[in-house]
């Protein structure tokens, strides 16, 4: 107790979570997939060249850490902006800055925090100066790169995955808070809920270790009075195995083997641990896609909606909501024949890499495409006798390919019977 309480004079006004922040790269906890021997930024630190990237992970991964870090260890001058508070005029400034430095033989890495927060113009105004060298971006995000940031920028920068830390990296993270507050009094058990509760966020599990330390509880914690101290709710756990996982997959595949009580029963179980109902959601919403598809198209939109319900109720109103999805969604037709066609679509992409569409489906809005053949020889569907042209659409020099198959069940049923008509009508088009 006396090393908390000289502790707790001593420390009030740096959080636990900066003084412990990893000084060399070395130390950084969870991220060896991203930073290990034979890595991009491995190889790129050592050779004090850092390409324009992208960190794309969960909150409380070490994005920013590792940003600070591996511009310092590769000499770069690190200027930080944050995309939720700045705007292109914050940005110009950074420029001015970085191309000073640049005229006297520096260099300059700026970090984007929240980079998903700017919109297309602020990601536009980056370009230029990635482009000549000014500035080397890295970004922070937790979204996806593909849906949150355009293709302009992606193309210049590379994209770091970092993964949510484990409990194993909590651990250890946890570990190290020790030594500078001390042992903390926890039961196993509370242990085990401390960990569970960060859910992979190394932020959350320093500022909560911190929170015990100031409490300086008289008696070890247990997982309902952890929970109480937090004011948060313990995830269920057992004492060998992570039941996020074990939960959400019991959930999945009760819905896929549409057993529509086994699944309401695994979804209150994750609702009675305190698991993120966003991440239920997530995961609710493709299954639709992947597991029903086309067979019930309703599905994606009910889940959907669910989602947004669930944002605009909240706990415990909006789980009524996600409770009616579970329960459309166990009941449903089943297929995963567009998940697969989409795989295989994805395969014979990488196969047959960049090739053209044909010609005759190109616009051709100046003369010069028009001499070039584009959009010659087009047949408008909707003039043909049965709004049906059966051109090819596929590059020239590939043979037509059938991804998509659709399964005997729910609406597939509808759309085999016209893609077969649609085969008939092909065939007999191809006929002299």
């Amino acid at each position: 107790m006396a090393q908390q309480a000289l502790f707790q004079q001593s420390t009030t006004h740096t959080p636990l979570a900066e003084r412990l922040r990893p000084r060399m790269l070395s130390q950084v906890i969870g991220q060896g997939q991203a930073l290990g021997a034979g890595s991009l930024l491995e190889r790129a630190v050592a050779a004090r060249q850092l390409p324009s990237m992208i960190l794309w992970g969960p909150p409380g991964c070490g994005k920013t850490t590792i940003a600070r870090l591996i511009a310092g260890e590769a000499g770069y001058t690190l200027e930080s902006v944050s995309a939720v508070a700045s705007g292109v005029a914050d940005l110009k400034k950074h420029f001015e800055i970085a191309e000073h430095a640049r005229s006297v033989g520096g260099r300059t890495a700026l970090f984007v925090d929240e980079i998903h927060r700017f919109n297309r113009a602020q990601q536009d105004v980056l370009l230029p100066v990635m482009e000549n060298g000014t500035i080397t971006l890295i970004g922070a995000t937790t979204e996806n790169p593909s849906f949150a940031l355009n293709s302009a920028l992606l193309s210049r920068a590379r994209v770091i995955v970092l993964q949510r830390l484990d409990a194993q990296a909590l651990e250890e993270m946890l570990a190290r808070a020790e030594k500078e507050v001390g042992a903390l009094p926890l039961t196993p058990d509370a242990r085990e809920a401390l960990i569970a509760m960060a859910d992979g966020d190394g932020r959350f599990l320093l500022g909560s270790a911190e929170a015990i330390a100031h409490a300086a509880p008289t008696s070890a914690l247990t997982p309902e009075t952890l929970s109480a101290l937090l004011q948060r709710r313990p995830a269920i756990y057992d004492k060998t195995q992570e039941q996020h996982y074990n939960l959400i997959s019991a959930l999945h595949k009760s819905l896929r083997g549409s057993d529509v009580d086994a699944a309401l029963y695994w979804f209150a179980r994750m609702c009675e641990g305190g698991e993120d109902m966003r991440y239920v959601l997530r995961r609710l919403v493709r299954f639709a896609a992947e597991d029903i598809g086309m067979a019930d198209p309703e599905a994606l939109v009910q889940a959907h909606t669910a989602a947004l319900t669930y944002e605009r109720l909240g706990s415990p109103e909006g789980e009524l909501c996600v409770a009616q999805c579970v329960i459309y969604l166990a009941t449903a037709p089943k297929s995963n024949a567009q998940y697969t066609a989409y795989k295989a679509a994805r395969v014979a992409a990488r196969e047959h890499g960049s090739l053209p569409p044909p010609p005759h489906i190109l616009n051709a809005p100046t003369k010069l495409m028009k001499e070039l053949g584009y959009g010659a020889n087009y047949a408008y569907d909707h003039d043909e006798a049965d709004g049906f042209s059966g051109q090819n659409y596929f590059p020239d020099g590939m043979k037509r390919e059938q991804f998509y198959t659709p399964v005997e069940r729910g609406f597939e049923r509808e759309i085999t019977k016209r893609l077969d008509y649609w085969a008939k009508l092909r065939e007999r088009k191809k006929q002299p």
